[in-house]
């Protein structure tokens, strides 16, 4: 399936975002690690939550967690001090995503975790047991969610566990974030350095309402940004957030858009104020790169974009897509380092009907869609659907903004 979507000549909204993806998954795994009586309020429907609610209340031995990058690395560490045996696999992409660090750290820490196919990748059997933790050292450049997937069960394992970070430390404010939200547990950690220690303790249950998610905003920010006539309000949102991606709004602050917080969420205005060239190091906000990249060339501002590096292993090699897919609008990118994305204003023919592709990766999907905003004729989108991950109503939101959509 495609959509074609065009824009509104007036974009009014007011839009209810999907809960935190981030904090529903961590609140969770914190949930059930608590034996926590309370369901947590305002948890997402998005694919990726919906696989973790599933695989936690379920009788079952067997998780299929299809796509969700966030469900298998969080259930492979929950899953090995479960008592019991276990297996979890996924979608062919995820068969290719690699888990390697994650499973050499849990079986060093006490568990034992097999590979079933291929080494270093899922599917994986998990014989789950109590774990006598200890001390080990991870490189500080790999994901966040296998350092968080460790923090979270650090406290119920025999000795702790003292997590060195080895170099160059990504995505600090999800480790923050997991660790915010195990305070919230009544978990303390303490963060030296390059060195966070968790000692042996237990959970408190707590009832627990998650906020309105800061990436599923960032659409929106760029929507205000590229558009001439909007008026949005962004509801959930909350000023002192937990979330990384809150730095959003400040960035796009730098593209034009203001923000104004009310006791209901932000209201979005433009400030007038952009600058020429935008660099920025996304290392701590991976999840809200693709937004800026495609806000950027529609806005005719040069970039350069750093700290890219999680991108290769996200649910496509998110630079490679977003070069293919912007070079069908006339807009040529490089990269370098495999972590570097840059666009000094070089164009180059477009295709007659551009179609974005969004290779299963829910952020194509929705960065690309803002683009309606400036092409008279429309942007079109192939298997729209892949927004499910993350945001299962955005279409429908678009819509009660006065989009246009059509499926074909």
């Amino acid at each position: 399936m495609k959509y074609r979507i065009t824009a509104p000549a007036l974009l009014k909204a007011s839009v209810k975002l999907p809960a935190s993806k981030s904090i529903c998954n961590r609140a969770l795994i914190l949930n059930a690690l608590s034996y926590s009586p309370y369901d947590i309020q305002n948890l997402s429907d998005c694919d990726d939550t919906e696989v973790m609610v599933k695989a936690l209340n379920s009788n079952e031995r067997d998780f299929d967690i299809k796509a969700a990058g966030t469900a298998m690395r969080f259930l492979t560490a929950f899953l090995s001090k479960v008592v019991g045996e276990w297996t979890i696999t996924g979608t062919e992409r995820m068969k290719n995503r690699p888990i390697k660090i994650l499973v050499d750290a849990l079986n060093a820490l006490g568990a034992k975790v097999e590979y079933m196919e291929k080494e270093g990748y899922p599917p994986l059997r998990i014989f789950g047991s109590a774990l006598q933790g200890g001390e080990i050292s991870l490189a500080g450049g790999v994901s966040s969610q296998y350092i968080s997937a460790l923090l979270m069960i650090a406290p119920l394992m025999e000795n702790g566990l003292t997590l060195h970070l080895e170099g160059n430390i990504i995505s600090k404010p999800y480790i923050n974030l997991t660790l915010q939200l195990m305070a919230q547990y009544a978990v303390k950690a303490e963060w030296n350095g390059s060195t966070i220690k968790v000692r042996p303790q237990e959970y408190n249950p707590i009832p627990f309402t998650v906020e309105s998610d800061w990436s599923a905003a960032s659409y929106w920010y760029a929507m205000m940004a590229l558009s001439r006539n909007a008026e949005i309000e962004l509801l959930g949102l909350f000023k002192n957030s937990l979330q990384g991606d809150s730095a959003g709004a400040k960035l796009f602050a730098q593209l034009g858009v203001g923000t104004t917080f009310t006791e209901r969420g932000v209201l979005l205005r433009r400030n007038g104020n952009s600058v020429k060239k935008l660099n920025y190091n996304f290392v701590n906000e991976p999840d809200l790169a693709q937004t800026f990249v495609v806000a950027c060339v529609l806005m005719n501002t040069p970039f350069r974009f750093t700290g890219l590096q999680s991108l290769k292993i996200k649910e496509t090699d998110r630079i490679e897509a977003l070069k293919t897919e912007l070079r069908k609008l006339g807009y040529l990118l490089t990269d370098s380092n495999d972590s570097i994305l840059e666009w000094n204003g070089e164009r180059c023919e477009p295709e007659e009907h551009p179609v974005i592709a969004t290779y299963e990766d829910h952020r194509m999907a929705m960065a690309f869609a803002p683009a309606a905003l400036v092409r008279p004729e429309g942007i079109e989108i192939a298997d729209p659907e892949v927004v499910s991950k993350s945001y299962p109503h955005f279409w429908e939101d678009l819509k009660a903004a006065g989009y246009s959509i059509t499926s074909y």
